[in-house]
């Protein structure tokens, strides 16, 4: 049976046995060439380049940190003068309700001024107050009453044609 085997298929074991010895000394090579590890190519660098890098990742970072500082402190003033005007508003309808006045008008006037100072700003698209609506009040679909032609019969019972 080895010598069938051999005489059958000598010629391509034998290529197939030289082209893995070829491949074995490739890669050989190449491993050799490469330095050993990810610690060796850390070792290769110069201290002084390492110690920039880290000394340059904490300035960047301090610069970040600071700025988001920054803008918390903007929100904490804002958040501030909103609630400042909230005060005022309760203060100023207080002082109408004391007075006798309707706090609801003070209230509308101020929601006005808000109104057109935002449409100043940004277009802000209003509904019609005349607006017609598209069916009358009494239409309802079940009832086959003012549909038009699009009304749905059941068909006849019994057999279809005479006969």
């Amino acid at each position: 049976t080895v010598g069938s085997l051999l005489s059958g298929y000598g010629w391509y074991i034998l290529l197939a046995a030289v082209a893995v010895y070829l491949l074995v000394q490739k890669v050989s090579r190449s491993l050799a060439a490469r330095p050993s590890g990810p610690g060796a190519a850390a070792a290769a660098e110069e201290p002084d380049v390492v110690v920039r890098r880290q000394e340059a990742l904490a300035a960047a970072r301090l610069r970040m940190q600071e700025e988001l500082n920054v803008q918390a402190e903007r929100y904490k003033e804002k958040q501030k003068q909103l609630e400042e005007e909230k005060r005022r508003q309760k203060i100023a309808m207080w002082e109408s309700m004391q007075e006798g006045k309707s706090y609801k008008g003070n209230l509308k006037l101020n929601q006005q001024q808000e109104a057109e100072s935002g449409a100043s700003t940004s277009a802000v698209p209003r509904s019609k107050p005349n607006k017609k609506p598209l069916r009358g009040g009494g239409y309802n679909p079940l009832s086959g009453e003012g549909g038009g032609t699009c009304s749905w019969r059941p068909g006849r019972r019994g057999p279809s044609a005479g006969g």
